[in-house]
């Protein structure tokens, strides 16, 4: 029987093998086969400064409650938490920051914003101060989880 290149000659019983196809194609995830756009350049970049710049901004906050600067120990005591909060805080913002200049990360880093800054709009109100601030913060922290959020594990 003559076939064309790239045929073969149906299995019988005995001679039956199966095989593993792997298939390498861009447009589907791993978790499902529904395709998946992808953002372009401009978006990524605009992405990615979002991301640095939130870093940047969170390594300097963060940064000032760790080093105890005077702001933030007079800022936590009118809160009335004591200054181990102020420490808790530091180490969240600087551990998300830090997470959002790591792309594998970056999507836990904005999530672990988002709490925080509810927080620090809650505490702006109960303080009487402008929550202008943490609500952008907020927003733009929001944004990049919200661009990255295919990057989660799918659960079940």
């Amino acid at each position: 029987m003559l076939l064309s290149p790239g045929w073969q000659q149906p299995c019988t019983p005995e001679t039956r093998q199966e095989r593993l196809v792997i298939t390498n194609d861009s447009a589907t995830r791993a978790t499902s086969n529904a395709p998946t756009l992808r953002r372009g350049r401009g978006a990524s970049v605009a992405l990615w400064v979002s991301q640095i710049v939130l870093a940047a901004m969170f390594l300097f906050a963060g940064g000032s409650k760790l080093f105890g600067a005077p702001t933030m120990v007079a800022l936590f005591h009118a809160i009335g938490w004591g200054q181990w909060f102020r420490y808790v805080t530091g180490a969240i913002e600087t551990s998300a920051a830090v997470a959002l200049l790591i792309p594998s990360a970056a999507v836990f880093g904005a999530m672990l914003l988002i709490p925080t800054m509810i927080g620090a709009i809650a505490a702006n109100l109960f303080l009487g101060q402008s929550v202008i601030p943490p609500l952008v913060l907020l927003l733009v922290a929001s944004a990049v989880a919200w661009a990255r959020r295919k990057e989660l594990p799918a659960i079940g």
